[in-house]
């Protein structure tokens, strides 16, 4: 646990499938080559959000977790979403992760939270405290939008980052103000708690206010872009973290500011196959394939902020892994 030291971009990757709904792993490798190499990445998250985990079966978590740890090898920080409906379930999921590689199991809320449970610290305390015990791996917290009834209190997140075992906190409560009362509390009561970012409407604000890196899905498309972002930020450099919003807003607008915000990850993987990066940008059901009108909107962002210019990189980097 201690060899963990969270900082700089993670990136919570998108699952490619076949037009038959199959995980299409040439895609998924060339996506990790593109995504999980670029100096600065600092960990890797499969199976969350952008991960379509709840689409997945348990063998096919397990085997998106393998081929992970095995493409970026035994060195970088693997974290795993646990989506979960039961507490048991939950362990469950953080078990078979430990086992397939890796190194932190990150808890989305029960669902059950949503009628009032995110109030008090009462079941989401005894919820992380039964997976670190039954599971015996460190944990990350996913924190919801408020608005969702899944985001929990800051005395709670405050509580959870004082156990032993909670590594970090993906922060997406959905307000700026709420991000900055979890930051400055959380980071009184448990300094060592890494605090990630991930509110796409507003990685520069949040940045701003003060953030241990950024994690996103939508380091899957921009990874370079939030590398920079995180840099100027660690250079204290306004002026160049500006440059890169500005390069970024038209992408996150295009990607996350149409209705519905489920679709978000499938613009993500629109983008992606027009980069040439995976071959279809399908989802799994209940999610529903882009139109055609999205994907044009999504191809000409992804060309304005000239993104192509970085898989030719990618390319290389991947044979010379070849070779």
């Amino acid at each position: 646990m201690s060899r963990l030291n969270f900082t700089d971009a993670i990136v919570a990757t998108v699952l490619p499938f076949t037009e038959a709904g199959a995980i299409d792993w040439p895609s998924y490798t060339r996506l990790l080559e593109y995504c999980a190499t670029p100096e600065g990445i600092g960990a890797v998250f499969p199976n969350g959000h952008a991960g379509e985990g709840s689409a997945l079966s348990a063998d096919e978590r397990i085997q998106v977790i393998e081929v992970t740890r095995e493409f970026v090898g035994p060195d970088v920080p693997l974290l795993a979403g646990v989506i979960a409906y039961s507490t048991a379930e939950a362990i469950a999921q953080a078990r078979e992760a430990k086992s397939a590689g890796a190194d932190v199991a990150v808890l989305f809320p029960l669902p059950a939270f949503a009628a009032g449970g995110t109030r008090t610290p009462a079941a989401p305390l005894a919820y992380v405290d039964a997976v670190l015990e039954g599971a015996d791996v460190p944990v990350g917290i996913f924190q919801f939008p408020l608005a969702s009834g899944l985001g929990y209190t800051t005395e709670t997140l405050v509580a959870m980052a004082q156990r032993p075992g909670v590594l970090l906190i993906k922060e997406g409560s959905g307000t700026v103000q709420a991000y900055e009362d979890n930051w400055r509390q959380v980071k009184a009561a448990a300094p060592d708690v890494a605090i990630f970012p991930t509110n796409f409407d507003w990685f520069l604000a949040q940045v701003a206010i003060g953030a241990d890196g950024i994690l996103s899905g939508l380091a899957s498309l921009t990874p370079h872009l939030l590398i920079d972002l995180w840099r100027a930020t660690e250079a204290r450099d306004l002026d160049r973290m500006r440059a890169v919003n500005d390069t970024l807003y038209p992408v996150v607008r295009t990607i996350y500011g149409a209705p519905p915000l489920m679709d978000m990850h499938t613009r993500i993987k629109a983008g992606l196959q027009h980069l040439g990066i995976i071959e279809s940008a399908r989802p799994r059901p209940p999610l529903l394939p882009v139109s055609d009108e999205t994907a044009a909107a999504v191809a000409k962002v992804v060309d304005g902020a000239d993104l192509a210019r970085h898989t030719a990189r990618a390319s290389e980097r991947r044979r010379k892994r070849a070779s």
